[in-house]
């Protein structure tokens, strides 16, 4: 049975344990409930001291069964942020970090929530490789971590088993994607309807490629990013752009892909569905006319290109976020 570790730190954010928490036991009962006991995971919630009794900011208290030290392996480790200057905690924790360096060189995936990734970062576990943390944090985090390659416009890294994510919103996505690799994707897929109020793109595709898109310095590829931007309703061809740019369709194929980790034709249609997501989120355009408007002829074409991206149909998907803003709207129109 594969183990899975929540680490309780004094003055961590509850929500960073127990999203983890909640969305990772729905998976093992949905996994117990279709007789599939190879997929179910033991979970364990423990101190990162001896001290068992452990309380959380705002005064939450729980009291652990084990310790880090009661822990010889675990495939997956949670690593909460804390409220405020985590710099006390990392004073008062400093057994974590070698038990950190320990677990991840026998093949542990971490991840860290907002200011977790300052107990990655303090192990050296950082070092050269990617990571963000809380916005309120990145020049402190830079300057305490030079050696950190600090992504201040992602809410996701991933390097060589060590995640790290910059909101508590973000852990969820994270979470999604684990359990897809430890569930498979039909479970993940249940959870999702119990955990996201809206149908995503998967976690790979929106948070890891989409934010790479976004933060490279390749300034001739910025400049046909911000082209693609402002005529990605017009019909567009790869050949004709990178004659625009002075460029030759492989060069232009190999900088793009280099930079931003998605062909020139990938990177476009992602902006045309984006677009078209908010136009049926929005408006009462029907799907061909939504079609039409960011670039698309055929109307079907553009829904299997829609379901391919998001898994839902354009109908499916302004089903749900209809729902969403008639809700959050009624709930405003109460509270006036």
């Amino acid at each position: 049975m594969k183990q899975v570790t929540l680490i309780a730190i004094p003055g961590a954010l509850g929500s960073a344990l127990t999203i983890a928490l909640e969305m990772l036991s729905a998976a093992n009962d949905i996994a117990r409930a279709g007789k599939d006991q190879s997929k179910v995971i033991e979970l364990n919630i423990v101190s990162a001291s001896p001290e068992l009794k452990v309380e959380l900011y705002g005064g939450l208290k729980i009291e652990c069964a084990k310790s880090i030290q009661d822990i010889s392996h675990s495939e997956l480790i949670f690593l909460p942020g804390v409220w405020g200057n985590p710099l006390k905690s990392l004073r008062n924790n400093e057994q974590l970090s070698t038990w950190l360096v320990n677990a991840h060189e026998n093949g542990s995936i971490i991840c860290s929530s907002v200011t977790g990734s300052y107990f990655l970062a303090e192990a050296g576990l950082l070092n050269d490789r990617v990571a963000t943390t809380h916005w309120r944090f990145f020049d402190h985090f830079e300057k305490q971590y030079p050696k950190v390659k600090l992504q201040r416009k992602r809410f996701i890294t991933s390097d060589k088993g060590l995640y790290c994510t910059g909101s508590i919103n973000a852990i969820r996505d994270l979470i999604l994607h684990l359990i897809e690799q430890l569930f498979g994707e039909p479970i993940r897929n249940e959870v999702s309807r119990h955990f996201s109020h809206e149908l995503k793109r998967s976690f790979e595709s929106m948070l890891l490629n989409e934010d790479q898109r976004s933060s490279h310095h390749d300034e001739e590829i910025i400049k046909i990013q911000d082209w693609i931007q402002l005529n990605f309703q017009s019909k567009l061809q790869i050949s004709k752009i990178a004659q625009r740019f002075g460029l030759s369709v492989r060069s232009l194929n190999r900088r793009f892909k280099l930079a931003t980790n998605a062909t020139p034709l990938d990177y476009l249609q992602d902006v045309r569905i984006g677009h078209a997501m908010e136009l049926l989120k929005q408006s009462n355009l029907n799907v061909s006319e939504v079609a039409h408007l960011v670039g698309y002829q055929d109307a079907s074409y553009f829904s299997d290109l829609f379901k391919k991206h998001n898994s839902v149909t354009p109908h499916e998907y302004r089903n749900v976020v209809r729902t969403k803003l008639f809700l959050a709207e009624t709930n405003q129109q109460l509270v006036r």
